[in-house]
Order: structure tokens, then sequence, then C-alpha cells
């Protein structure tokens, strides 16, 4: 059973945000709240964030449908990062003149699920 969780218009620039979620991609859900916990990026907050939303989240539907429910089995099977609506601002500059700053956002989106044995069934 997957469970999934999104964080939208998260103020952090897709290409850096991708970089922290390439860290994550295929990793123990446990494991991956604690490398993002010490990555130095400031996107690995929100990306944290997001992973813990998708365990508890995880949690919910499993209690919902009377299944057991191990934390440790979880891994990152999804996540990715699509480009949310930029914000267009401006800064003045020389001789009257004005250039554009383009403000990024990110949707952040993470899906977590039971590791699969050989034969296709959870562990």
């Amino acid at each position: 059973m997957e469970a999934k969780a999104q964080a939208r218009f998260v103020r952090v620039t897709p290409q850096k945000a991708r970089r922290v979620v390439d860290l994550i991609r295929g990793k123990q859900a446990a494991e991956a709240v604690a490398v993002l916990k010490f990555a130095p990026q400031s996107a690995s907050e929100p990306i944290r964030k997001v992973v813990e939303s998708a365990i508890a989240n995880a949690r919910v539907k499993a209690d919902n449908a009377s299944e057991r429910f191990d934390e440790q089995e979880l891994v990152v099977t999804e996540a990715f990062v699509d480009e949310g609506p930029t914000l267009k601002r401006f800064r003045p500059r020389a001789q009257g003149r004005a250039s554009q700053i383009l403000k990024r956002t990110s949707h952040i989106t993470v899906v977590v699920a039971p590791r699969e044995d050989t034969k296709g069934r959870a562990r």
C-alpha cells in the first residue's frame, strides 16, 4: 500500500530541490529523513517535511485498512519536483533601467511504499 504527500508552491527553485530529491530516491524512508536532517542545502527542510508527511499518510492508510504497519519497511519509491508558478519582481538598475528577478517555486511530491520481495508481495 503506497502513500503520497505533496508540498505545493514551495519557495525553492526546482533545480536546487531536484539535487536534494536525487539523494533520497530509492532509500528507506527512515534513512531518507536522517539524510535530509543533516543535508546542508536549504531545500532539504521542506523535502524532509514532505517525506515525514508521506510516512504519516502511510500509517493512517494502514490503520484504516487494519493492516500491520512497520516504518522500517517503507521505501521512497518516487520522488520528484515539478516547477510551480514563477513570481516576477523588478530591481532598479543604473540609468533608470529595471531588471527582472524570477522567484521560482516548486511542487514537491514523494511516494512511499513497503519494499517488495522478489515474489511481488510485501515482506
